[in-house]
């Protein structure tokens, strides 16, 4: 099969079969063999309904039914446990990932050696509110991640070769950095085009700024995991030698500072009675535990066997 392709999806009847019937136009004009997966993540509208009357006229249409709403990276982790394509492409199903780009893409995947190409909507359709803080969090995930040729690491049109999909974990949020992922993985292979953007033509947009602070969280997780992920003690060990040593040093000055006033009969206040102490210590301390509880409970929930495990309702 050359190509499968991967479209989640949350309330979207309306676009469906016009997001269909595009498809497959472009993929008979190619000659392509293909598979589409829709995959239903918990959907309150009759968009499984539109996919059930899909697969009935269509076998290359297939579809997967979340029992409730997981998230992006949970549907498009099933829907790439399921592809047989040798060449997987994700886009979203609201019409503002256009079909006609998916010849290049593949082209960019078999022909040009690229393991990973991701979609770079140079012109965008979206309101203000969206695209600031989408360049804001695309520069900041350049930096971190080191993937500097993207432009768009959230865009929903995407190819993969196979062999990429089958071997990162995509969980929780981390779909907006899957090529952050398959760099950390060995397929380094990234590339980058120029895709159309279109206007969102039915529903409204799932975007809120929740998911922006989300984002700045998971790529935060996701560069100390793939760096100390699996050498903790590396970093902690370090910080904490080089805190011990601050505060001998600080004991060591108060000391000699007390010292010093009781030979030469200075009075000097305890530092104890200012409280800028007890808050100085208190903030350290609390945002201390915070960090290494985060860090410490995600390490915990990468060991967890059923953090992939999302309740499929139904399956054609």
């Amino acid at each position: 099969m050359n190509i499968t392709i991967v479209v989640p999806l949350y309330n979207e009847e309306e676009s469906l079969p016009e997001l269909h019937a595009w498809i497959q136009r472009v993929m008979k004009a190619n000659n392509y063999s293909y598979e589409i997966i829709f995959v239903n993540d918990g959907s309150t509208d009759k968009s499984w309904n539109v996919i059930e009357n899909l697969a009935k006229k269509d076998d290359n249409v297939k579809g997967l039914k979340f029992r409730r709403n997981y998230g992006k990276s949970p549907a498009l982790y099933c829907g790439f446990a399921k592809a047989q394509g040798d060449v997987v492409i994700t886009m979203d199903a609201d019409l503002q990932d256009s079909p006609d780009e998916i010849p290049g893409l593949y082209k960019m995947i078999t022909e040009d050696g690229f393991d990973l190409v991701s979609g770079y909507k140079q012109k965008r359709y979206d309101p203000i509110t969206k695209t600031l803080p989408t360049k804001l969090f695309n520069a900041t995930a350049r930096k971190i991640s080191g993937v500097h040729n993207l432009h768009d690491f959230n865009c929903g049109l995407k190819a993969y070769r196979k062999d990429v999909v089958k071997n990162i974990e995509v969980y929780g949020e981390m779909h907006r950095y899957i090529p952050y992922l398959a760099k950390s993985a060995g397929f380094d292979k990234i590339g980058e085009k120029v895709v159309q953007h279109q206007a969102r033509k039915y529903g409204s947009s799932k975007f809120g700024l929740n998911r922006f602070f989300n984002g700045y969280l998971d790529l935060i997780t996701l560069w100390f995991l793939s760096n100390f992920g699996k050498k903790p003690m590396h970093v902690f060990g370090f910080l904490g030698s080089i805190m011990f040593m601050i505060g001998l040093f600080a004991v060591i000055c108060i000391g000699a500072d007390k010292a010093y006033a009781l030979y030469n009969g200075i009075p000097q206040r305890l530092i104890t009675e200012s409280p800028y102490f007890y808050i100085a210590l208190t903030t350290m301390l609390l945002g201390s535990q915070f960090f290494l509880a985060g860090f410490l409970g995600d390490l915990i929930s990468r060991q967890n066997p059923s953090r992939n495990d999302y309740q499929v309702e139904k399956e054609i």
